[in-house]
């Protein structure tokens, strides 16, 4: 690509993180060194079981790299590192290598085999399952540098601050970013809830995914990055670049002096909670701006567990999340999610041809009651060990039977008892679910992949897995409306109220909670605060007029620039 060529290239995809950066492309390719895969050859193994020993060790090794990222990381990081360690030692890929083993496959070739095995598995399964296949293919080649004795792959270090282009980012490589030396991320692929874009959301780093062509940028091409509009410039006018870039970090400036409460301009208050996932990452959690927390993801406390725990050692776990809060409530409680990308051995049902959409969250409990009974009865004993204000909410609820039994279980221990809407069907009657809860939490991302019936981490899907899609967006409505109708509270837990622009308009639309990561609490709060809550509802009716994802953006933008000039 030549210079004339870079200099009108504006790159397109979906914007995850807000906010501008310029500086220099560091390309990520992840190959093994073709030398080292021709000197290790077949391996030389005497039998099968030998190099099936070769391969346990290797993944003992990988494993254990992931665990110990996990240990020095927190929250999402801490949280997708857990989960990379346990599919390494998956006991599924290890039988796939062993019987391509002793069907004659060297080492590397059944590894090879298994992994796109896997993939392919996951990839039909779609939905959650399918965000696994980076990570599975990640832990190939990290298993394939150890068998050939070459240092794993990953991202390299920068010598100078660099935006990060790759294909796609693994847990592994996100998780251990310095944002100092990594100023912005690009991928080719990927959706709005990936694990890249989790992970950047954690960090405050400006992140675009599903950018058509970006390995195709030179390596060192200077890059101009917006979080805001997802457009990426090839090459762009330093000078006019830079000024960019300073006046978004004196607007960055203004938000990190931002300390709460949250409140539109006209005074009218919007509550910002937090996203935990333990005791350590609600402490850090409980150092941000924010009024409690909207979401409690236990089942992230279990993805090592063989046994299910017992009530007194859930209890104390449940209770190092509530006293990280005390005093600052209320703290929402989500009952194990487990299933789908999440499998937990002691609950999970195993076998299912479509996990994204089988037995997971709350239908767990169809054929274990007693495994929903045993959490709640830990929940109600750690909130009343730390007096901490505590509800309760299942997810993957779908009839207003499955919120009404779900209610009465939960209710019996005197706590407040709610549903994710994530399924269209709960969306659809939100009205009725209302009558037998006492709170509303929209999950914005399975509600999306669900309404459009699109994988979440399919590239080639990205313009439809977006919540600024309008189908979406009249199902958030929807369900604003009939709590404000009914008069109890309905908040967004998914990864969209991280998003400030969306976050005005869904206030907007009568949503009274936000809940996210912590680093993306400030900016939410300013922009809140930057417009009244006509503003906000001029531009939730702007988003829901418009006819796509892009112009929904533009015409809010518009709408909310016009809100800040007349302030």
């Amino acid at each position: 690509m030549t210079t004339s060529e870079q200099a009108s290239t504006v790159l397109q995809g979906t914007p995850v993180v807000p906010g501008l950066a310029c500086a220099p492309a560091l390309l990520v390719r992840g190959e093994i060194s073709p030398e080292a895969l021709a000197r290790f050859g077949t391996g030389d193994f005497d039998d099968a079981e030998a190099a099936l020993a070769a391969y346990d060790d290797a993944v003992t090794a990988v494993a254990d790299g992931f665990a110990r990222r996990a240990e020095r990381a927190s929250g999402a990081a801490a949280e997708v590192l857990t989960a990379s360690a346990g599919l390494a030692r998956d006991k599924g890929l290890r039988g796939a290598v062993r019987t391509r083993l002793r069907a004659g496959d060297p080492l590397l070739g059944a590894l090879d085999g298994a992994v796109e095995q896997f993939s392919g598995v996951f990839t039909q399964m779609g939905g959650l399952m399918a965000e696994r296949v980076t990570d599975l293919e990640d832990i190939g080649r990290r298993l394939t540098a150890r068998l050939v004795g070459e240092p794993e792959p990953g991202v390299p270090v920068p010598e100078v601050p660099s935006v990060l282009v790759a294909a796609d980012l693994a847990p592994a490589d996100t998780a251990g970013l310095d944002p100092q030396r990594v100023v912005a991320l690009v991928t080719e692929r990927g959706g709005a809830t990936s694990h890249t874009a989790i992970i950047a959301r954690q960090f405050g780093i400006p992140c675009v995914v599903g950018v058509g062509g970006a390995l195709e940028v030179a390596a060192g091409a200077l890059l101009l990055v917006d979080g805001s509009t997802g457009t990426i410039e090839v090459d762009p006018d330093p000078e006019q670049a830079q000024a960019r870039v300073e006046r978004d970090l004196a607007d960055r400036a203004v938000v990190g002096a931002w300390s709460g409460p949250a409140a539109t301009a006209d005074g009218v208050p919007v509550k910002l909670l937090a996203n935990v996932a333990d005791g350590s990452s609600a402490r850090d959690a409980a150092g941000a701006p924010v009024d409690g927390v909207g979401l409690f993801r236990t089942e992230l406390c279990f993805l090592d567990r063989s046994e299910e725990p017992t009530v007194d050692e859930q209890a104390a776990v449940y209770a190092e999340v509530l006293n990280a809060f005390s005093g600052r409530g209320p703290v929402v409680v989500r009952t194990l999610d487990a299933g789908s990308d999440k499998p937990i051995a002691f609950a999970t049902h195993e076998g299912e041809e479509n996990p994204a959409l089988g037995v997971r969250g709350l239908r767990l409990s169809f054929d274990n009651p007693g495994l929903l009974d045993r959490q709640v009865a830990a929940i109600a004993q750690a909130a009343e060990e730390t007096g901490t204000e505590t509800w309760i909410m299942a997810p993957m609820v779908a009839t207003v039977a499955e919120a009404e039994d779900f209610a009465g279980r939960v209710r019996a221990h005197g706590l407040r008892a709610g549903i994710m809407i994530e399924i269209p069907s709960a969306a659809l009657i939100a009205d009725r679910m209302l009558e037998v809860v006492d709170f509303l939490s929209l999950g914005t991302n399975d509600l999306t992949q669900y309404t459009m019936a699109a994988d979440r981490m399919a590239t080639d899907l990205t313009h439809l897995t977006d919540a600024w899609q309008p189908a979406v967006l009249q199902l958030v409505s929807q369900t604003a409306a009939a709590g404000q109708a009914a008069g109890k509270p309905v908040g967004v837990c998914g990864e969209s109220a991280a998003d400030p622009m969306l976050a005005c308009a869904m206030v907007g639309m009568g949503v009274t909670s936000l809940s996210m990561a912590g680093a993306a609490v400030r900016p939410v709060g300013v922009a809140l605060g930057g417009v009244s809550l006509e503003t906000c509802r001029e531009a939730a009716r702007a988003a829901l007029d418009s006819r796509d994802p892009m112009a929904a953006r533009t015409a809010v933008r518009e709408v909310l620039d016009r809100g800040r000039d007349a302030g």
